[in-house]
């Protein structure tokens, strides 16, 4: 069979055996042949970042969905790079984001935060109502009711929104005042003894445990510890409905001090199968069972854990330490006595490790020797996909982003993601529920995100003069309660960010 015979200005398809018109440079314009492109030079991460979300932006859903009527769902689209349109249109989607800011929050210095349902007491009866529990840098543990505009209080101060950014076409300043406002009442707030450092939720308490549209029974929390004293591990009980009502004992009754250390708590999980705290510290890794308070160290180390997260349903633990070791550690068993009965292991540096002199450094713990990796500083963030736990993301502070498939470790990172900024800040990585796209704030004060799957940067701007440090997103319960109230053009994925500049929240259409 003799082959196709060249059309200026259109290609051929041999599996659809027809011309389609080649949408770029004009016919004729070049009388080159259409081979590869040559390599562009090369130029700083951050302007190629730059070019790449402007790209993104200039793509519109018209011309995707031209695309598709044409080739079908995996369209060519743009410049001759087959991809699949469903995976297009959510980058396309995540690269347009809207900002609002929260007017008179810039005071509240916000370092953890959790969106979550509780049911509320008040002076009408019982309801279910969603509501940020924020921790702040002056050791400030407070609610806000979202949205419900202090209709059940007397007293109380009212944020409203301010849209600093919208990258959507075609949009008026009134669908922005359409963001629900946030209320905080005079009784909600309660200062502890040093800076909030972590909030973690609880399993949850009515019988739909099982899916993500439950109530909230328990939270976990952590303070910083100061020069005096050291952290200390928190619960707060939602069992029984929270009552914002007259009387701060009301509304903290359900809250216990479980236990207290002479050193810094960074970071701590919730470990539901086990009903434990798994905390890291500046001395190393430990664990608290909630309901006897018995302390168990499962690592000691001179390295600072920054970062924790818990994978293998609960069997082990990654911790990421301050020299830039991910150190995987089993914290299953019980010990009656201290380090003493732990086992004594010497890890080797990295060279590219802060330029570090020492060929190994010395931990003690139940820890995998094998399943030890080593990132260029020291760890800032770990999260593990849901999908598929083996997987996980590490931050460290110096700017880079990895993926990693635990069941691989030692064949290196399986993505990337480049443009990060970061030297020397603890920084909280975040991943939509769909887990199709990282975000992180960074130390230039810009927010970026980037495609889970193709480490593609998406999204890249600055709106806070200060670092965003910490995001959490919404559950799937209050998205489905947005579909049922007024606030339906509300019901799409949308993330709460905080920075020491105050409270903003992004939504993504």
């Amino acid at each position: 069979m003799a082959p196709p015979r060249e059309l200026q200005g259109f290609y051929y398809d041999p599996e659809k055996n027809r011309y389609f018109p080649i949408k770029g440079p004009i016919p004729g314009s070049s009388s080159k042949p259409k081979n590869p492109t040559p390599k562009a030079p090369q130029t700083p991460s951050n302007q190629t970042g730059r070019s790449s979300c402007r790209k993104l932006r200039n793509r519109t859903l018209p011309k995707l969905l031209q695309a598709r009527e044409l080739e079908g769902r995996h369209v060519i689209y743009p410049h001759y790079c087959r991809c699949n349109f469903a995976e297009e249109y959510d980058k396309i989607q995540a690269s347009k984001p809207v900002v609002w800011r929260y007017r008179g929050t810039d005071k509240m210095g916000v370092c953890a935060l959790k969106h979550l349902r509780v049911d509320l007491q008040t002076l009408q009866g019982q309801t279910e109502t969603d509501v940020l529990l924020t921790g702040s840098i002056n050791g400030s543990l407070s609610f806000s009711e979202v949205g419900g505009v202090g209709q059940y209080f007397d007293d109380g101060t009212k944020w409203r929104a301010d849209c600093v950014k919208n990258f959507v076409k075609g949009k008026t300043f009134e669908h922005d005042e359409m963001r629900k406002p946030v209320f905080r009442p005079n009784r909600a707030a309660l200062l502890m003894p040093s800076r909030i450092s972590c909030i973690r939720l609880g399993p949850k308490c009515s019988p739909q445990a099982e899916n993500d549209g439950s109530v909230a029974g328990r939270v976990l929390f952590t303070t910083l510890g100061s020069e005096t004293s050291g952290g200390s591990v928190y619960t707060l009980g939602l069992v029984e409905p929270l009552n914002l009502g007259p009387g701060i004992l009301n509304t903290w009754s359900g809250l216990e001090e479980i236990a207290s250390f002479r050193c810094t708590l960074w970071t701590a999980e919730y470990d539901y199968n086990r009903h434990r705290a798994v905390i890291g510290t500046s001395l190393g890794g430990a664990s608290v069972d909630l309901e006897t308070r018995m302390e168990t160290w499962f690592l000691r180390c001179k390295s600072d854990v920054f970062a924790q997260q818990i994978i293998n349903s609960g069997n082990v633990i990654l911790c990421g330490l301050r020299n830039g070791a991910i150190v995987t550690a089993d914290f299953r068993e019980k010990r009656e006595s201290l380090s003493d009965r732990l086992i004594s292991h010497r890890i080797p540096y990295s060279s590219s490790i802060g330029g570090c002199k020492k060929e190994w450094f010395k931990l003690k713990g139940d820890i995998f020797p094998s399943h030890t990796i080593r990132m260029p500083s020291s760890i800032s963030s770990l999260v593990s996909l849901q999908f598929d736990e083996q997987y996980f993301l590490a931050s460290a502070m110096d700017g880079s982003i990895r993926l990693y498939d635990h069941r691989l470790l030692q064949r290196g990172a399986v993505q990337s993601y480049e443009g990060h900024v970061n030297s020397h800040t603890r920084i909280q990585l975040g991943v939509d529920p769909t887990e199709r796209f990282v975000t992180s704030g960074g130390e230039d004060c810009k927010l970026r995100s980037w495609s889970l799957k193709s480490g593609e940067l998406l999204f890249e701007e600055k709106f806070s003069d200060s670092i965003v440090s910490t995001m959490c997103y919404k559950t799937y319960s209050s998205c489905k309660a947005e579909e049922e109230n007024q606030y339906k053009r509300d019901s799409s994925h949308g993330a709460w960010l905080g920075s020491h500049e105050g409270l903003f929240y992004m939504r993504w259409l």
